[in-house]
C-alpha cells in the first residue's frame, strides 16, 4: 500500500512538467533549472539545519561529476518538454531505467560478473523500436533535433544515477547528494543566464504574477514529489514503486490532451506502451532480490529515472 505514494509522486512531476512546458514561453531553459532546484536547495538547507545533518563531504569530485551529468540531463528535458508534446518528451527522459539496464549488462558482461540476459536484451531492444514508433508519427521535421534531445536527457540521466548509485556504496546520505545536484543546479543555471543574455536588463526582475506563479511550482511540486517518491521506495515494495513511476506518462498525456489539445496517433500509443513494458521488465531485472536475505534498496539504488531529483 506505502508504494501508492508513487502514483502521488508521478501525478506532481507531470504537474511540474505542465508547468516547466508553460514556462518555458517566459523564461529560458536556464532561468527555470535555476529556479527549479533554488527551491531544492532552500528546503534541503533548511532540513539538514533542523535535523542535525551535515553538509561536510569527502567526495567533492564524485558529487561534482552527479551533478555536471545530472543538470546537463534536466537542462535536456526541459528542453524537451517545452518543445514537444508533453507526454513525448516524459516518455523519452523516462527511458533512463532502460538505458541504466543496458550499461550494467554491457558491464557485467565486459567483467565476467553477469552472464548474458536474453529477457534484458529482448526488453532493450523492443524499446528502442517502441522510440522508433513514437518520433516517426510524432514529430514534424522542426521537432526532431528536440526529440534527440529528449533522448540523450534520457541517457545521460542513466550515468547519472550509476554515479549516485556509487555515491551511496561510498556512504553518502541521499539529502546530501540532492543538496549538492541541487547547488550545483542553482550554479549553472545562473552561469547559463549570463550566458544566454536572459540575466540581464530585467532577465531576473520583476516577474509578473503568472511567471513567479510556475516557478514556484516548478520547485515546490518537483520537492514534494521528492518526498512522496522516497516515501514510497523506503516503505514500499521496490518493484512495484519503480514500475508505479510510469504512471507519470499517463498523467502527462492527459495534461497534453485537456491543455494542448495534443493527438497522438495509434503508433505513438503502442510505442509508449511498447516503452512502458520494457522498462518494467528492465526495472524487474534490475530489482531482482538475491537468494540470501538483503537490506530493501534505498532511493539511491533503486533505479528510478527521477528519484533523486529535487
Amino acid at each position: 500500500m506505502q508504494s501508492l505514494w508513487m502514483l502521488f509522486a508521478a501525478f506532481l512531476f507531470s504537474i511540474m512538467g505542465v508547468g516547466v512546458k508553460l514556462a518555458s514561453d517566459s523564461y529560458s531553459i536556464s532561468q527555470i533549472v535555476m529556479y527549479r532546484n533554488l527551491v531544492g536547495v532552500l528546503f534541503l538547507a533548511g532540513l539538514i539545519l533542523v535535523r542535525g545533518g551535515s553538509f561536510r563531504t569527502v567526495h567533492a569530485r564524485d558529487h561534482l561529476w552527479r551533478g555536471a551529468v545530472g543538470v546537463t540531463a534536466l537542462w535536456m528535458w526541459f528542453y524537451a518538454i517545452g518543445r514537444l508534446p508533453i507526454a513525448t518528451g516524459m516518455t523519452l527522459n523516462y527511458m533512463a531505467p532502460i538505458w541504466m539496464a543496458g550499461i550494467l549488462l554491457a558491464a557485467g558482461l565486459r567483467k565476467g560478473r553477469r552472464s548474458f540476459e536474453w529477457g534484458l536484451a529482448i526488453a532493450i531492444l523492443c524499446s528502442f523500436a517502441g522510440v522508433t514508433l513514437l518520433l516517426r508519427p510524432s514529430f514534424d521535421a522542426e521537432q526532431w533535433f528536440a526529440g534527440l534531445v529528449g533522448l540523450g536527457s534520457g541517457v545521460l540521466s542513466a550515468f547519472a544515477y550509476l554515479q549516485v548509485r556509487k555515491l551511496g556504496q561510498l556512504g553518502e546520505p541521499e539529502y546530501r547528494v540532492v543538496f549538492y545536484f541541487s547547488l550545483i543546479g542553482v550554479v549553472a543555471g545562473f552561469a547559463g543566464s549570463l550566458v544566454d543574455g536572459t540575466a540581464g536588463a530585467g532577465g531576473w526582475l520583476p516577474h509578473d504574477l503568472r511567471g513567479a506563479g510556475l516557478l514556484l511550482a516548478i520547485g515546490l511540486t518537483a520537492t514534494v514529489a521528492q518526498i512522496a517518491m522516497t516515501r514510497a521506495y523506503r516503505l514500499g515494495k521496490t518493484l512495484v514503486t519503480a514500475n508505479l513511476q510510469y504512471s507519470g506518462i499517463i498523467f502527462a498525456s492527459m495534461w497534453g490532451i485537456l491543455l494542448w489539445g495534443d493527438v497522438l496517433g495509434w503508433m505513438s500509443w503502442l510505442g509508449i506502451a511498447i516503452i512502458l513494458a520494457s522498462g518494467s521488465v528492465a526495472t524487474y531485472y534490475n530489482t531482482r532480490t538475491p537468494a540470501v536475505p538483503a537490506a530493501r534498496p534505498t532511493v539511491a539504488k533503486a533505479n528510478d529515472p527521477i528519484a533523486t531529483e529535487v
